[in-house]
This record gives structure tokens, C-alpha cells and sequence, in this order.
């Protein structure tokens, strides 16, 4: 069994130190992504090289130094050890993704949250991904169903690219669709009444962009997975109140839905929560 971060650094950071330190990093391929306190900034080589010592195919160590924010959901990075790269392929279910660390979003934390969804995938069905990023949902579902074709798109150039050579690396081309630009324009211009299913894995923008996934929809209506960061007390719960407002939404849309499924994906912050919810939604007419 690996040993954890703390008990490989107990020798090399003092005890005060240790209750600083982060325990969870991501690692995507052969890199590792790191947080690290101001306070612990100085150790962060130290750090870094506990990390590689515990992973040991991890070529690579880089510290998140910003957090996941803007339109195209980036974090900036810096160098500490190994190789000097931020490009890495990373294996997930099957599939490979060449990712580019702070020019495209990607996160190692949503892999069961991508099989999920695609595992409810019906044969012939055609889907409708607003917020590809690098193509992760939409080449697993074209990799473990029999979908007929997914419209994948992204806003970020750059992840679109990666998008295109990730489906040529899984040989889901013709299936999956890369189309770069803003989702609502794509839609509006394109897609509307295409789809089965349709994605939306930016919490971010998905209350905004809601009205938009209706209309992708066929008129006999389908399913919405859709994403939303929740705040909720002890007494409260993040799911229900993600629930309540997507429901209020779309009745002042004039449409009817249910929601059978829902589930907190992770915590982001203190009472913070990534929520997903499973909406369908029937007779669009």
C-alpha cells in the first residue's frame, strides 16, 4: 500500500507544517497538480518530490498558484520538479485525453460522473454536449454505448484542438462531433430539437444556459444532466435546493420535468458542493 503524503514528509516538514498540508492532489497521466499554502510555499519542492516518491510514474509536478475561474474554467500553474512540461495523456475507462494544463480545464475528480452518464446512453440516441472541454463525456459515451453521434462543443480553441485529436486518438471520429463556439449560438443556429440528451458540465454557466439545453431537445422531450455548485447548512440539503430552483426554471419556461435522480459530486469548499441532478423532461410540443 502507498504511504500517504504526511507520513513520507514526517521527517522533512516540521509538525505545525504537516497540519498545513493539503492531503488530496490531482494526477493526470504522469503529472501531478499540487495546492499548497502560502505559509508551506517555500517547502513546495520538498513537497513535490514526496509526491514523485509516492507516484512513481508521475514525470512531472506543477503547483496550482490560481484558482479554476473564468469562461474557459482555466488555473494557472508554475513549475517545481521533473520534467518542464504541461502537456500530459491521461487514461480514463478506456479512453485517452491529451490534456494542456492551464490552457484547457480538466479534472481527474469526474471520472465516475462521466461513466455515470455514460452507462444511461440508449443505443441509436443522439446527444447534445454544450461544455466539451477536451471531449472527456463525449468520447466515453462514444466509447462505452452505441450513440449515434455527439455535437461536442466548447468555447476554448484550444481545448477544442485538443478535442479533435482526442477523438482521433479513440477512433471516435464520425461520432463525435467537435464544433467550437458559444453553446447557446451553436444551438440556436443548428442543433435545436436534435437531441436525446443533453449535457451540461459547467456549474458555472448551466442555470444561464438552461433555457438553451431545452431547446436542443426533441420535441418529445429527453433527459438534461446538468451541473451546479450549491451552497447548504448542516440542516440543509444541497441537492433539494439545486432541485427546487432548476424545477422553478423550467416551469417559467412552460415546461413540465422530473428529476429521479440527483447526488452531490464533491465538495468544493466549506458548505460549498458540486451537485448533479438527472432531469427529463417530455412533450416539448
Amino acid at each position: 500500500m502507498k504511504r500517504n503524503l504526511k507520513a513520507v514528509l514526517a521527517d522533512r516538514l516540521r509538525l505545525e507544517e504537516l497540519e498545513l498540508l493539503y492531503r488530496s492532489y490531482d494526477v493526470i497521466g504522469d503529472i501531478a497538480i499540487i495546492r499548497i499554502p502560502d505559509a508551506l510555499k517555500h517547502r513546495s519542492k520538498a513537497i513535490a518530490e514526496a509526491i514523485m516518491q509516492i507516484q512513481k510514474h508521475v514525470k512531472t509536478v506543477l503547483r496550482q498558484v490560481s484558482p479554476v475561474s473564468g469562461d474557459l474554467r482555466l488555473r494557472r500553474v508554475e513549475w517545481v520538479v521533473g520534467e518542464k512540461k504541461v502537456e500530459s495523456l491521461h487514461k480514463e475507462h478506456g479512453c485517452l485525453f491529451k490534456i494542456a494544463h492551464e490552457r484547457c480545464y480538466f479534472s481527474p475528480r469526474l471520472s465516475h460522473e462521466r461513466m455515470r452518464i455514460s452507462q444511461q446512453v440508449q443505443s441509436g440516441e443522439v446527444i447534445v454536449n454544450m461544455f466539451s472541454g477536451v471531449g472527456c463525456y463525449s468520447i466515453m459515451i462514444a466509447k462505452h454505448s452505441a450513440v449515434e453521434k455527439v455535437y461536442s462543443i466548447d468555447i476554448n480553441p484550444v481545448a477544442v484542438r485538443y478535442m479533435q485529436e482526442n477523438v482521433k486518438l479513440n477512433k471516435v471520429g464520425g461520432r463525435v462531433i467537435p464544433i467550437e463556439g458559444d453553446a447557446k449560438n451553436i444551438i440556436q443556429e443548428s442543433l435545436q430539437n436534435v437531441a436525446d440528451r443533453v449535457l451540461m458540465p459547467l456549474p458555472e454557466r448551466a442555470y444561464e444556459y438552461l433555457g438553451y439545453a431545452v431547446q436542443a431537445l426533441k420535441q418529445k422531450g429527453g433527459w438534461i444532466h446538468y451541473y451546479d455548485f450549491e451552497h447548504a447548512r448542516k440542516d440543509e440539503s444541497s441537492v433539494e435546493k439545486v432541485k427546487v430552483k432548476v424545477v422553478e426554471r423550467l416551469q417559467n419556461l412552460g415546461v413540465d420535468s422530473e428529476i429521479p435522480f440527483g447526488r452531490i459530486v464533491r465538495t468544493t469548499g466549506p458548505n460549498w458542493y458540486q451537485v448533479a441532478l438527472d432531469v427529463h423532461l417530455t412533450n416539448l410540443l
